[in-house]
């Protein structure tokens, strides 16, 4: 089996882990990592045996490095995905891609016209339970869909310094609901403020309604003292939930509530083999930089409808 010569640039908590999944994966061999900080690459790369960098530039000059994980600040993705797509390299740019949808299309350009696969870092795509969610709703098993209710709260990760709830946190929930509906939603309205972050949103509740009338609740903060990571699918016959954290489903309609029962996989590890398996096998990813171009400009739209205190309408 071909194995994919893959590095990682930024490996703090969510660079570090995805550095071990690619030394876990049979279809990946971890060749090196990145980090501005020097005791961090240090530390990561004895941990699991390859070279450390603190320049991107003079790793991405490895002809064994194929393809790369950017996991870097928000501020630096898009400038490092140029970096990557220049130096012809494959890239996984993890969410938001970059800091404007310009630069997300830039981005986007640049690994068309270089002929490398480009995918964003949506990892919930990758959650066993959103598929079989997706499933119920394409087999009709829930009738004519209404509505999504997505919650994705925790209380603020000290890591987060350079973009607010919105681009960080519910901006998954926006790439969800566009994948459940199958289409791009019209318009939005959102309020947001923050309670203990100065320079940055922290709480925000976020409306998308959609051309074919369907609508989606997204409320997502740093303020909650737990975590809760969920969602549920209103439909004409039933209601679904789902719990990321443990992947369980419920089906409820109105005579019983049904909880299957389902093993757990890893995310992050379908993920990366997938994107891996594009790579090698000259695929388009499931997730494309349009989709995170598209989640992107949605959050924008919540941005500008909060500081405007009215809906702002989406064309596409």
């Amino acid at each position: 089996m071909k194995r994919l010569g893959v590095a990682v640039v930024g490996v703090g908590f969510w660079g570090r882990n995805h550095a071990r999944v690619y030394s876990e994966l049979p279809n990946t061999e971890l060749r090196a990592v990145c980090d501005v900080e020097p005791e961090v690459a240090r530390s990561v790369s004895e941990r699991f045996g390859v070279e450390g960098y603190t320049d991107s530039l003079e790793m991405l000059k490895r002809e064994d490095v194929e393809a790369v994980s950017l996991c870097t600040w928000s501020t630096a993705l898009a400038s490092e995905a140029v970096r990557a797509l220049k130096a012809g390299k494959h890239v996984l740019v993890e969410k938001p891609m970059a800091s404007s949808p310009r630069q997300a299309m830039e981005v986007i350009d640049l690994a068309r016209r270089s002929g490398r696969r480009l995918t964003v870092g949506f990892i919930e795509r990758f959650n066993p339970g959103l598929r079989r969610v997706k499933e119920a709703v394409e087999g009709g098993k829930i009738g004519a869909v209404v509505s999504a209710t997505a919650r994705r709260v925790s209380r603020w990760p000290e890591r987060i310094g350079d973009v607010g709830v919105v681009k960080d946190t519910a901006i998954h929930d926006i790439d969800v609901v566009r994948f459940l509906f199958a289409e791009d939603p019209v318009a939005v309205y959102a309020q947001v403020g923050s309670l203990g972050h100065t320079r940055f949103e922290d709480y925000a509740q976020i409306m998308l309604t959609f051309k074919e009338g369907g609508t989606a609740f997204i409320e997502a903060n740093w303020l909650t003292p737990y975590k809760i990571r969920s969602l549920s699918v209103t439909g004409s016959e039933a209601t679904i939930y789902l719990d990321y954290l443990t992947q369980e489903i419920t089906v409820e309609t109105t005579g019983q509530s049904v909880k299957p029962r389902y093993g757990v996989e890893e995310p992050l590890k379908l993920e990366l083999q997938h994107f891996a398996e594009c790579v090698l096998n000259d695929r388009e990813p499931l997730v494309t930089g349009n989709d995170g171009l598209k989640a992107l400009q949605v959050a924008e739209a919540a941005l500008q409808s909060a500081a405007r205190h009215r809906a702002v309408q989406l064309r596409w």
